[in-house]
């Protein structure tokens, strides 16, 4: 049983630092899209509000996950849908800035 429960939170303790460095990342890009103008500074900036706020909510839910004794595999799964919603969004984000610098 304890092991069945310890496979189940393997991807929890991935997720956590994995968003919370992606959180910084987006942190990065916003602050370097305030610096430099480039055309599509609105569009690059929500993005990255929104991808602000994707990775916090991993990084809660991952948390949670790992703490929580009944529900910890609801939070695993939140938490993995929306880490790789928020992993999608940056992939875009990272297209959309490769070519505005080409």
């Amino acid at each position: 049983m304890t092991e069945e429960k310890n496979n189940n939170n393997d991807i929890s303790h991935h997720i956590l630092p994995a968003s919370a460095n992606l959180l910084g990342i987006c942190f990065v890009i916003l602050s370097f899209m305030k610096v430099t103008k480039t055309g599509l500074e609105t569009i690059i900036d929500e993005m990255m509000a929104v991808g602000i706020v994707l990775f916090l909510a991993a990084s809660i839910l991952s948390y949670a996950s790992i703490r929580a004794r009944k529900k910890g595999e609801r939070y695993e799964k939140a938490a993995d849908l929306i880490f790789l919603s928020g992993l999608s969004l940056l992939a875009i984000t990272a297209v959309i800035i490769a070519f505005e610098i080409i």
